[in-house]
């Protein structure tokens, strides 16, 4: 197949606009594994792991973080969110967070990619572009399904954008093993301390990302009473009946990797330790 090595954004972007074959590879982390079980043959191949302009960290007010920003990279530099290092950090192998990107993530749209539970908690903003100019999707909006989003085929992702929400916030993730594993449930959640704003955001528990508003005002509620700025632990009750909410705003199925009853059990175990751990948090 004809491989295009991209020398920039637009140079990607007139690649995948004139050639309907064309397929964006950075890490190859996802893209690979189709190729090599025959799942699917790319007639071209853009490849935009040599770009810089998507490899790049700012804070300037709001986090840019680059769509060819490894996870490796996630974990050295700062991108103003804990949450986010967390879920880096539990991804593959060290070859694994070394190739994989976060724009990989983005574009691949499983439920259980582990950064995206993050960036929905986040309410974070995917910045696309194509020759046709450029764009900016709410993460909200962003997938459409299992493995489908709203990216048209000849946009590249650049970046995802969102307000540094502060120290209050974790991710956690139950799989089948340690490490290297496809969770089985994760959960992210954000205490924007500043805006009064809570963000639960549940991962391989549904056909896409899953929000869980009731557990988010209930959270709220809680922190009202505490002090958003303070660390304050809240009660072993007010924790339960949170994981109680956030547990309900799953839609679970069976597979091979856990029961949806299974997975109902551990996002309210994991919610309810997320908020006794985020609320000391300062």
């Amino acid at each position: 197949m004809a491989v295009h090595v991209a020398r920039d954004v637009d140079d990607a972007t007139r690649a995948v606009a004139v050639d309907e074959r064309a397929e964006l590879i950075a890490g190859g982390t996802d893209l690979m594994v189709e190729i090599n079980f025959g799942r699917r043959r790319p007639g071209a191949l853009v490849a935009i792991d040599r770009v810089q302009e998507l490899r790049g960290i700012s804070r300037s007010g709001r986090v840019r973080v680059g769509a060819g920003v490894t996870y490796t990279q996630l974990l050295a530099d700062d991108a103003g969110s804990a949450a986010l290092r967390e879920a880096s950090r539990s991804v593959g192998s060290p070859q694994i967070r070394n190739a994989g990107t976060i724009g990989g993530n983005i574009a691949t749209s499983s439920p259980a990619g582990d950064a995206l539970p993050v960036l929905a908690a986040l309410e974070a903003t995917i910045v696309v572009r194509s020759v046709r100019g450029e764009r900016r999707v709410p993460f909200a909006e962003w997938m459409t399904g299992p493995k489908r989003n709203g990216r048209a085929r000849d946009e590249i992702i650049v970046a995802a954008e969102w307000e540094s929400a502060g120290p209050k916030q974790t991710f956690m993730k139950v799989g089948t093993r340690n490490a290297m594993v496809i969770a089985v449930a994760s959960l992210a959640l954000v205490v924007d301390a500043s805006r009064r704003r809570v963000g639960v955001a549940l991962g391989s528990c549904g056909p896409t990302i899953l929000r869980a508003d009731r557990a988010q005002s209930f959270a709220a509620g809680v922190l009202d009473e505490l002090g958003w700025e303070r660390q304050a632990a809240p009660t072993e009750t007010a924790c339960a009946e949170f994981g109680a909410l956030v547990a309900s705003a799953a839609r679970p199925i069976d597979d091979v990797r856990g029961t949806a009853a299974y997975r109902s059990h551990v996002l309210s175990v994991m919610a309810a330790r997320a908020l006794a751990r985020v609320a000391v948090l300062g």
